[in-house]
């Protein structure tokens, strides 16, 4: 028989066990001081967040990708956070989120799936996972079979690993090069890690994924500058990101961006230093991409 009774994320919380007594008031009250009581612990886990950035980032730099694995909404939320980063900071394939079950368990549950290890393996092999990349396996618990398959294998590739989980002395934490855990401490719901785990997790990666963005030139000063212009609104944001980048005005920018195919960062270039678009590519090019390094030059 498995035993989980020892792991924080299962126990009950002595703050609700009346939940069904609760009025709607009470509940969301509770919910929110709980939540943000979890966000807080983060900062125990500064300097293990650290770690894995600078991993990040050393993966990143060296051709390599972020690999994100996980059961259910740990599963969902390296998924959410690698989609996200590709259209943001042109990362198409530089991140990437796999879950058990496969993509039809982002919308419905496959039940059993998490408890294959050889599942994961089946899913790194699949995309070309290589000692280059840098594995994150996300597990509220620390212990989800299907993640721990993909450390192994990773690291019987001799590639990097990492993980994110809600528990302490976790068994995941304990294979993985660089280990974040935070308690996040029993769910207002018992047992439904989807909720102050859910949380917790969100905010770690969200940490991860941007301070490593930062860190690969994606960002100049806090403006997101690499990001894809694929509807309307995010043309006009890269509008207003080159006017606030540079102080010009609309028309400048409008113009610039669309010499660029909407590339803020070779617009910014371009009207900071008085260049063709083809010198401010040069330019980019020859600070790796940075566009703080690419003006003061």
């Amino acid at each position: 028989m498995l035993n989980i009774n020892h792991l924080g994320t299962e126990q009950r919380n002595e703050k609700t066990k009346d939940l069904d007594l609760l009025s709607t008031m009470e509940i969301i009250q509770i919910m929110n001081e709980e939540d943000l009581n979890v966000v807080a612990g983060v900062k125990q886990a500064l300097p293990q967040i650290e770690k894995v950035v600078h991993a990040m980032i050393e993966a990143l730099s060296n051709g390599g990708r972020v690999v994100y694995v996980g059961a259910g909404t740990s599963g969902r939320t390296g998924i959410i956070d690698a989609v996200e980063c590709g259209q943001k900071f042109r990362g198409t394939y530089e991140f990437l989120g796999l879950i058990a079950g496969g993509y039809g368990a982002i919308v419905k549950a496959v039940e059993g799936a998490e408890d294959k290890k050889e599942l994961c393996v089946e899913d790194l092999k699949n995309n070309n996972f290589t000692e280059k990349d840098l594995l994150v396996g996300v597990a509220a618990s620390g212990r989800t079979p299907y993640v721990i398959g993909g450390i192994e294998y990773a690291k019987s590739l001799g590639a990097k690993t990492a993980c994110v989980c809600c528990n302490i002395d976790t068994e995941i934490g304990k294979i993985v090069d660089y280990p974040i855990e935070v308690s996040a401490g029993p769910e207002i719901l018992t047992g439904s890690t989807r909720l102050k785990s859910g949380t917790c997790q969100k905010v770690i990666i969200n940490m991860l994924s941007t301070a490593a963005m930062v860190g690969m030139g994606k960002v100049y000063k806090n403006l997101m500058v690499d990001v894809m212009a694929t509807n309307i609104k995010l043309v006009e944001r890269c509008r207003q990101i080159v006017m606030a980048a540079t102080g010009c005005d609309w028309k400048t920018a409008d113009a610039a961006l669309n010499q660029t195919d909407n590339h803020c960062k070779e617009a910014i270039v371009m009207i900071l230093l008085g260049v063709d678009v083809n010198e401010a590519k040069e330019k980019l090019a020859g600070a790796k991409g940075w566009v703080r390094k690419a003006v003061e030059k």
